[in-house]
């Protein structure tokens, strides 16, 4: 794979000159790369070629002046005069929203098969990035397609992450590039593009590419809804809503962190379940709706119920069900999502065992004995007191909390097939 710190300019053609295109495209050509941006628009052709940005973005002008009066960006109407000497062609057209909330691809769908047209009889390798935001499973079902029997043609998604109104800054000092693809040559190629950008490209599969963009617009969405939502019962409860959120942001263990942004299995414990369930109730005294922080507890629940549907899915075998406290670490039984499970197992008819290395019934008392008794009265018959004993008699594992890293063996070594609800075996 060629490095991203190549010191190669490359020839890029930018197809789409809207906010994304002309800053991806002014941005490429100010750090030494020949570029082409093509759009139907002819406003904004001639508002490039003559040097001028076609809307207003902070610092973007000075870019495309000096870049158009170096020669290293043109425009053109023409996608065929855009593509013909480019190695490289990021597609930046919108995807808008269509009634029934699904993308509109037919921007799209235009500019890969004005391209497809245009590399007709074409000999030297192209790569095809697709900038424009996408569901994952685009690129292949809707652009390559269109390049079956363009054997020089390669596709990979390259997502932009840039913000209206500071969007030259966040190219330059971009936190985030990514690029995902499986050949790696072309990924190569396109991570090159942004050798001057202080962070490492991150080289994932295409529809990884394509998903990561859904995913950061989603968590910063929930968020800003989140801050919201706390500032508004804030407010209501006399408590200022920047102390509360300043505060917040002061933990970079666990609040502003990558702690819990792994997929697991459902949350229970003591705190969670039982504080979110007085933030709503409160807030309905109130009169308040916080239908974020209401959809929490359902969105947990329905978690749940899937992970019941992936082992009842299994069959009748036999489970060995590895973990029975809400995290791994600790003997709390309280509000567990694993009591859950096992109730709807039980309900179902199905054998199992449950193997947890810090409970031990003997050893159980006060609200957490009287919780998992009131909920499974015979759990103690269900108990093994080893991992061997478990595995000796399940068909099949289903691990519901992270191992340690001697659990994670013996679960390996066991030859046994396992459910992975917690992801700890990945």
């Amino acid at each position: 794979m060629q490095s991203p710190h190549s010191d190669e300019q490359s020839r890029v053609a930018v197809l789409g000159l809207g906010y994304i295109g002309c800053v991806t495209a002014a941005c490429l050509a100010s750090t030494g790369h020949r570029v082409c941006g093509a759009d139907r628009d002819e406003h904004k052709v001639s508002s490039v070629s003559k040097g001028e940005a076609p809307f207003y973005e902070p610092g973007l002008e000075p870019l495309v002046r000096e870049s158009a009066a170096s020669g290293r960006l043109t425009a053109t109407t023409s996608t065929a005069d855009a593509i013909r000497d480019a190695d490289i062609a990021l597609i930046c057209v919108g995807t808008p929203s269509e009634r029934n909330g699904n993308l509109g691809l037919d921007q799209l769908r235009r500019a890969t098969e004005d391209v497809a047209a245009a590399v007709a009889g074409r000999t030297r390798p192209l790569v095809v990035a697709i900038r424009s935001t996408v569901f994952p499973g685009t690129c292949e079902q809707v652009v390559m397609p269109v390049f079956a029997g363009h054997e020089q043609i390669s596709v990979v998604a390259n997502p932009e992450f840039l913000r209206e109104g500071i969007a030259v800054k966040d190219f330059r000092e971009a936190a985030l590039v990514v690029v995902g693809g499986s050949d790696p040559a072309a990924m190569g190629r396109v991570a090159s593009l942004y050798r001057s950008v202080p962070t490492a490209p991150c080289l994932v599969t295409l529809r990884t590419a394509e998903m990561i963009k859904y995913a950061c617009n989603a968590f910063h969405a929930v968020k800003i809804g989140f801050a919201n939502e706390i500032g508004a019962l804030a407010e209501m409860l006399g408590v200022p809503p920047d102390e509360v959120l300043g505060t917040l942001c002061k933990d970079d263990k666990l609040n502003i962190s990558t702690a819990y942004l792994k997929p697991g299995f459902a949350f229970g414990g003591s705190c969670l379940p039982k504080d979110l369930r007085a933030l709503r109730y409160r807030a309905a005294r109130l009169d308040l709706r916080l239908p974020l922080l209401e959809s929490v507890l359902p969105g947990n629940d329905e978690h749940l119920r899937r992970a019941i549907q992936s082992a009842l899915d299994l069959g009748p075998v036999k489970l060995g069900v590895v973990g029975l406290a809400f995290k791994e670490n600790t003997d709390d039984l309280r509000e567990s999502p694993v009591v859950g499970l096992l109730e709807h197992l039980i309900g179902k008819g199905r054998e199992l065992r449950v193997y947890d290395p810090h409970i031990q019934m003997e050893k159980i008392y006060g609200s957490n004995r009287d919780y998992i008794l009131n909920a499974i009265p015979h759990i103690g018959r269900l108990l093994t007191s080893g991992f061997d004993q478990l595995s000796g008699w399940a068909d099949h594992l289903v691990l519901t909390q992270q191992p340690s890293k001697e659990l994670a063996a013996q679960i390996r070594a066991s030859g046994k097939p396992v459910l992975d609800l917690a992801r700890g075996l990945r």
